[in-house]
């Protein structure tokens, strides 16, 4: 098993929250999702979950940027337009539930 480390910031801030972890397990793609939180703030959650997505871009495209040089906003472009086509014509069926809880 490999797992990412757990950024700075969040281990320094008591009122930290994991929002999302994914995992490529068993040839399928297996998510935890901290669904709920906006909403119970009286916000949209899937307005603030597309926000957070957006953001999750941008750190993507920056890192992508650092490791291998590819211009950000190329990267950002590239990654959008996947998105849609995925959105629009899965390449794979989505299955499993949701399981509301924390640790």
């Amino acid at each position: 098993m490999r797992t990412l480390v757990i950024p700075p910031a969040a281990q320094r801030d008591e009122e930290s929250i994991q929002m999302i972890s994914t995992w490529i397990a068993e040839e399928s793609l297996h998510s935890t999702l901290n669904v709920g939180m906006w909403h119970a703030q009286g916000k949209s959650e899937a307005a603030a979950w597309g926000i957070l997505l957006a953001d999750l871009i941008r750190h993507l495209a920056n890192a992508i940027q650092e490791e291998h040089g590819t211009d950000t906003e190329s990267t950002i472009r590239k990654v959008v337009e996947a998105l849609h086509a995925e959105l629009d014509e899965p390449t794979s069926k989505v299955e499993g539930g949701f399981h509301p809880g924390h640790t």
